[in-house]
């Protein structure tokens, strides 16, 4: 995996930038991924194998979400969910200043 290669405190520093500018990066020419939760089983495997680079995958209560402005669109979470309920999505919409805040609270960094 390409980004397997990078340090991990670039890519560290990277994600928190996208974080605390609550945009995707510039270069990612792919669009995000969104999973459809009623499809979702919730087994949080495309969690786990979200490349930490990204870390775009989120456990919030019942859902397991997506943010697009982390996902860099790579196949990683398509490739090892069980239901196939992860879709390309074009018509992504900014992510909510809840989930952000959220965001910022497990970085240890204040809302």
């Amino acid at each position: 995996m390409p980004w397997a290669k990078d340090a991990p405190s670039a890519a560290g520093a990277e994600r928190a930038e996208r974080i605390a500018r609550r945009s995707r990066a510039e270069n990612w020419r792919k669009p995000p991924r969104r999973i459809e939760t009623s499809e979702c089983i919730t087994c949080d495997r495309c969690l786990r194998n979200c490349p930490p680079e990204f870390g775009a995958i989120l456990d919030r209560g019942l859902d397991v979400v997506i943010v697009p402005e982390l996902c860099s669109g790579c196949p990683v979470c398509v490739m090892v969910c069980p239901v196939d309920c992860i879709y390309v999505d074009e018509q992504w919409t900014p992510t909510p200043d809840r989930l952000w805040d959220h965001l910022g609270l497990m970085a240890g960094g204040s809302p």
